[in-house]
């Protein structure tokens, strides 16, 4: 592309690089310069213009934003036509943004002048909301770069919502002495309103001693009924052998692993319960924290879940790059201060 200030006699048919306001006339940024642009200039006593001209090899703003912007669009998500070398992408449907932000990167990494933000891996976002943008800094760009960034994430987009889908949802709530009835009316309460995220509904919810067997008990009554189960333990899991995962063991489920690192959250089980016919029910081990609405690990396991996505030992030994979420300035020995366990 050449962009320079152009005589008049040469600006004819060229893109204005800046807009131009004059008494009687303007001439907006990005349009194309016609023979009356450049007789209202001539009256006004302008002799030369700043002008972009594309040259034979040149891929014009808005045909490579919505060209690299097609490439981008994977299921559940939609375009926008380009203007002003910009294509937005947008949600197709409530669920959780997928980014493969490795590809975001390469695509960047080919050209100052094609440009793709979006917004973080595993947000939830609504149908209608923005998720990404493409935007061509010049009046044009190369062929060459803009082939590239679209081989680069053209077999496989990078950008996808994967759906909520409604699910049962099953509550076991551990009691010991002392605790108190207000905790465990907060923490179904809590819940109701995570699930409500993704359409999802607690249709089963027992309070059950604190011991091994209360707790098997009432994941094999339970668990045929439901699609997700959530236990939540009066006394934090700190181990394996600890009352929940050994309950889960002996009622015949699988722990997929313990413990995160996404604080707070940390003490956090996912295992999941077989029924007899072999159907995997996932079981989430909640952390203390987890009775608070403030976001945790918790939610990121639960959200997943609620889309149909599996997670599995690495996926959440992945988590520790943005794990930390915010709680206070200066955290110390914090949540057991309180009462909560991380």
């Amino acid at each position: 592309m050449i962009f320079a200030s152009l005589s008049l006699a040469e600006a004819e048919g060229g893109v204005a690089a800046h807009s131009i306001r004059l008494p009687d006339h303007k001439i907006k940024k990005g349009q194309m310069i016609s023979a009356q642009d450049i007789e209202k200039l001539a009256e006004h006593g302008m002799t030369h213009v700043m002008t972009a001209r594309l040259e034979h090899d040149d891929v014009g703003e808005d045909q490579a934003a919505e060209q690299l912007a097609s490439c981008l669009t994977g299921a559940g998500i939609r375009r926008e036509g380009p203007a002003t070398g910009r294509s937005n992408l947008f949600a197709a449907c409530h669920g959780l943004l997928r980014v493969e932000p490795a590809q975001i990167d390469a695509v960047n990494m080919v050209s100052e002048a094609i440009t793709v933000a979006t917004l973080p891996n595993w947000r939830v976002v609504e149908e209608g909301e923005m998720v990404a943008t493409v935007k061509i800094i010049p009046f044009a760009v190369p062929q060459k770069p803009l082939a590239e960034c679209c081989q680069l994430v053209a077999a496989q987009p990078p950008l996808h919502i994967a759906p909520f889908k409604p699910k049962r949802v099953g509550l076991i709530a551990t009691t010991l002495p002392g605790l108190k009835s207000g905790v465990v009316r907060k923490t179904a309460e809590v819940l109701q309103k995570r699930l409500a995220v993704g359409g999802s509904a607690l249709v089963a919810n027992r309070l059950v001693r604190h011991d091994e067997e209360a707790v098997r008990s009432a994941i094999c009554a339970m668990g045929p009924m439901v699609d997700l189960l959530i236990v939540f333990g009066a006394s934090a899991m700190t181990d394996r052998r600890d009352v929940v995962p050994m309950a889960l063991e002996q009622a015949g489920g699988q722990i997929i692993h313990f413990g995160m690192p996404v604080d707070p959250g940390n003490l956090l089980l996912l295992g999941a319960w077989f029924d007899e016919h072999k159907r995997a029910v996932p079981v989430i081990g909640a952390p203390g924290c987890a009775r608070s609405p403030k976001e945790n690990g918790f939610d990121w396991i639960l959200q997943r879940l609620m889309a149909d996505i599996a997670v599995t030992r690495d996926d959440i030994m992945r988590m520790g790059h943005g794990g930390l979420l915010m709680d206070v300035v200066h955290r110390g020995l914090p949540r057991a201060a309180i009462g909560v366990d991380p």
